[in-house]
């Protein structure tokens, strides 16, 4: 069965050095998905209001400085999955500390033109 490994970390140039080591160790394709927490947009939106309520949402996004990343690749090579996962740990350190970053792995039942776009 196919796999999707998901990254999100606010350690953006890491994020990205995790996308092409996941490259390098075979993964088929790499996404980057630029992203905002929450916690951070209402922060943000709370340090912006002149009066409750008179920020929009849009506003709060064109002043955000802080992003996240979303890294994500599917593979139908099983085999790879915890090299991917390796390579996020060798990279941001250990998952469970502040600050680095989340990921996980979901099967994905169908998939449509996974192939390795590193080859022609």
């Amino acid at each position: 069965m196919a796999k999707l490994v998901v990254l999100i970390t606010g350690r953006v140039e890491d994020g990205h050095r995790v996308g092409e080591a996941w490259r390098d160790a075979g993964a088929p394709g790499v996404t980057f998905i630029e992203s905002y927490g929450l916690r951070s947009l209402q922060e943000a939106s709370r340090a912006m209001e002149v009066l409750p309520g008179l920020v929009s949402m849009f506003e709060v996004l064109r002043q955000q400085e802080e992003t996240s990343l979303i890294v994500l690749s599917v593979t139908d090579d099983d085999s790879i999955v915890d090299t991917l996962i390796q390579a996020v740990e060798t990279i941001l350190g250990d998952l469970m500390l502040p600050q680095n970053g989340i990921a996980f792995v979901l099967d994905v039942a169908r998939t449509m033109g996974v192939r390795d776009h590193g080859k022609p």
